[in-house]
This record gives structure tokens, C-alpha cells and sequence, in this order.
């Protein structure tokens, strides 16, 4: 067992994957800097966009907004009202397919799509939240200019289009008269905004949103004075920043991640979400595996069956993490056979380690927002994170390494303390808050 995991080790070790080997001090000033530089519009890999969104403000009661957001599978519609506790009330929910998930479309099928799933709702108000889930250069009108899409979602020609205007167009096309306003944001903020309404008893220092499912991303609150590359905002406020954090590319790659990379989309752009979200830990570790195997890691009847392997899901990982012994499930039944004990705990140990250093890099992640704001110095008032996302609450080895890295790197070595929270229905909430009160 001692070998195995030893074999796997220097198997980590030789592709840059192994997570005692990232420098938790250096990555964070690294991230930093990034940040900074982006905040100052100069070059980064950090868009550090500004969503001219204010994190304060009064919500108005009783009166409806309608609600979209578009995440990297479904998109959804729903109307939301906040009563006379400020409680939101959720009406004429309905999940739609993401347009463009299912083979490339044009942007005028991609703005009528989403036409069509609004028809039901249009009526019900003349305000709208748009959670849009993609690299977005947000504007002082509040609309949002597309930078590209990530996520594996096709669109022609929609890059650089104004994704509100596009929408209002799309809309009066087919004869609805009313003024609509619409405010674009990104999921992280619409998740920011909707843990900030969730706890108004708690006290915390600041607040952070986390994405980590089929992408990653962060935003946090930033004083306007340090957004230099922002103009016309009020200098005593702050301003909600959309780090874009899974296009950070300063992490330390391997061969492996390079090779993943290529087979992608969109080659070169969102190198850290590669190495870490939902969308890319199947096809990551499938690389791995097949590596091992072309090194001889595994034995000679794991490679005849694993040979049968398209690409691995998330979910995939999750059921052999679960249930490494079954039959069920692709990734255990490679291993059911007479000597696939050395089979499972190589795999156990492989995907162990993929996974140790996402939750190694994301901590990296929330450390530098922290550092760089100076809050969370106060264990009584910790920076609220609230989280979203499948891969965040549903791998099953992800949450203890993050919850590790966390205690040992920002608690003892950097004295400072944030705590994870979840609000129900965090983005549609928070995106019914941006746009009521923007």
C-alpha cells in the first residue's frame, strides 16, 4: 500500500500536480499582484471587472422583478418579490436548457431563445435581473459586454455584444412595448448579494462569493479608491469586483494540464477553472489516468477496461470515491476484477491528489481577497463566504481538504478567519437584489 502510494506521489510530483510542492505564500502574492494589476488596468490574467453594483442599499417591498440566470447547463426564470419582512417570495419558476449547450447557434438564436423563455413572465414587471454566468465587462448602465463564453457553450459572433441591449431588441421584435431595465451581473455576485441578505443578525467583516461547480470564480467588496481603472464612481463607496478568478494563469501547470488544455474550446484562456472546476475534473483526471496507464501504473486488465473510456464526469470521481468496491460504476468497475486492489488505491491516490490541489489553489484564492482587503483580522467577525456550486458541497474529498488548508494557512500562519455559508436560493436572490436596487 506504502508502494502504491509512493508510485502515485512521484507520479504527482513528475507532472506538477503534487500540492506539498505549491508554495502557499508565493502563489498568494502572486494572486495578488494579479489582482492589483488588474484593479489598475494593466495587464492580468485577472479581469477584475467591476460591476458597478453597490453592495448597500434599501430593497423596495412588494414589488416583482423577474429573474434570470444562466449557469453552464440551465437556465432559469423565475419572478421574485420581497414582502413586507423582506422575505423573498419566489414565483413561476421554470428551468430551461443554457442556449448554446447543445451544438453552436447564432446570436440572434441565442437572444430569441431567451425571448422565448421570458414570453410567460415578460408581463410581471419591468425590471430584470439578468445573472449571466460568463467573462462579462460590465458597464456604468449596468449591461454587460460579452468577453467570451467558457463553460462549452457556442455562440456565433457574440463576443463583444452588449447582452442586455441584445436582449431588448430581441424583445421589442416581438411587440412588447413596456421600458424594461435590466441589470447584468455575474453568479458570484448575485451570490455575494444573496448570503449578504441572509444572515442580517450576523456581524462579519466583509463578504466574499464563491463559485466552485461546473466553473469557479470569486468576487468580493472593494473600496471604489483602489478601482483606478473605474471612472465616475462616488470615492467614499465600494463596489462589488468579479475577480474572474478561473482565468488566473500563474498557477504552476504540468504537462498533463497543457495537454487537457489543447483539447479544449477555448485553449489558453480559464487555466486555473481547468485545474480545478467541475466541468474539466473528469476530463483532468482522465488524463492522469490515461498517463498512468501509459507508464505502467496499472495492471494489464484496468487498461483493457478503461481502454472502453470516453472521458470520465465529475460524477464519475464522486461514485468511485463512493462506492471504490461496486460493479455500478465506470471508474470501480475498471478495478472489480480479481487483482484490482493496486488498481483502486492508485486511482484513490491519483484523484486524491488532482483534488488536494484544487482545494489548495482555491484557499490561495480566498486568502489573497482577504490579505488584499485587510478584513478578517477578527476571529468574532469573520469575511462571510457564501458558497455555491456541485463541486464545492457534493465531492466528496474536496470540502475537508479546502476546511484543512484554511485552518492551517489563513487561520494559524496568516491570522485571518472567514466562515462558509449557504443561502437558499443565493443567485436568484441576490440577482432579484441587483435589480431592484440598481
Amino acid at each position: 500500500m506504502a508502494d502504491i502510494k509512493g508510485r502515485a506521489t512521484e507520479f504527482l510530483k513528475k507532472y506538477s500536480i503534487f500540492a506539498d510542492d505549491i508554495c502557499f505564500d508565493q502563489e498568494l502574492q502572486k494572486f495578488i499582484r494579479e489582482m492589483q494589476d488588474g484593479l489598475a488596468g494593466k495587464s492580468s490574467s485577472l479581469g477584475m471587472l467591476c460591476t458597478y453594483i453597490s453592495p448597500e442599499g434599501e430593497i423596495a417591498l412588494n414589488e416583482p422583478v423577474i429573474v434570470m440566470d444562466a449557469g453552464g447547463t440551465n437556465f432559469r426564470v423565475a419572478v421574485v418579490t420581497f414582502d413586507s419582512d423582506k422575505t423573498p417570495v419566489i414565483e413561476d419558476f421554470k428551468r430551461y436548457p443554457m442556449p448554446g449547450t447543445n451544438g453552436e447557434i447564432s446570436k440572434e438564436e441565442f437572444f430569441n431563445t431567451i425571448a422565448d423563455y421570458l414570453e410567460p413572465v415578460i408581463h410581471r414587471s419591468n425590471k430584470i435581473g439578468f445573472c449571466f454566468s460568463y467573462p462579462t465587462e460590465i458597464l456604468p448602465n449596468k449591461d454587460g459586454r460579452l468577453i467570451r463564453f467558457n463553460k462549452e457553450v457556442k455562440v456565433r459572433d457574440m463576443v463583444g455584444q452588449e447582452i442586455g441591449k441584445g436582449l431588448l431588441e430581441a424583445l421589442k421584435q416581438r411587440g412588447v412595448k413596456e421600458e424594461k431595465s435590466i441589470v447584468i451581473l455575474n453568479d458570484t455576485v448575485a451570490t455575494l448579494l444573496g448570503g449578504k441578505a441572509a444572515y442580517p443578525d450576523r456581524v462579519f467583516d466583509s463578504y466574499i462569493g464563491f463559485i466552485l461547480g461546473t466553473g469557479m470564480n470569486t468576487c468580493y467588496i472593494e473600496e471604489n479608491v483602489n478601482i483606478a481603472k473605474a471612472h465616475g464612481l462616488d470615492a467614499q463607496g465600494s463596489t462589488i469586483i468579479n475577480t474572474e478568478s478561473g482565468g488566473y494563469d500563474k498557477a504552476p501547470r504540468g504537462e498533463i494540464d497543457t495537454c487537457l488544455d489543447s483539447k479544449t474550446i477555448d485553449p489558453g484562456s480559464q487555466q486555473l477553472e481547468k485545474m480545478i472546476s467541475g466541468a474539466y475534473q473528469g476530463s483532468l483526471i482522465t488524463e492522469v489516468i490515461r498517463r498512468a496507464i501509459s507508464e505502467n501504473m496499472f495492471s494489464a486488465e484496468f487498461k483493457k477496461r478503461f481502454e472502453k473510456v470516453e472521458v470520465l464526469s465529475s460524477r464519475d470521481i464522486d461514485e468511485f470515491c463512493y462506492y471504490p468496491y461496486s460493479s455500478k460504476y465506470i471508474l470501480s468497475e475498471c478495478a472489480n476484477h480479481e487483482a484490482g486492489q493496486s488498481d483502486r488505491l492508485m486511482l484513490y491516490y491519483l484523484i486524491d491528489g488532482v483534488i488536494e490541489r484544487a482545494a489548495k489553489f482555491v484557499a490561495v484564492n480566498l486568502a489573497a481577497i482577504m490579505q488584499k482587503t485587510g478584513k478578517g483580522k477578527n476571529p468574532l467577525k469573520p469575511v462571510c463566504i457564501t458558497a455555491e456550486g456541485t463541486t464545492f458541497y457534493k465531492s466528496k474529498l474536496f470540502r475537508d481538504k479546502l476546511n484543512y488548508y484554511v485552518r492551517t494557512y489563513l487561520n494559524d500562519e496568516l491570522n485571518i478567519y472567514c466562515e462558509f455559508v449557504k443561502a437558499e436560493n443565493a443567485t436568484l436572490i441576490g440577482t432579484a437584489i441587483a435589480g431592484l436596487l440598481n
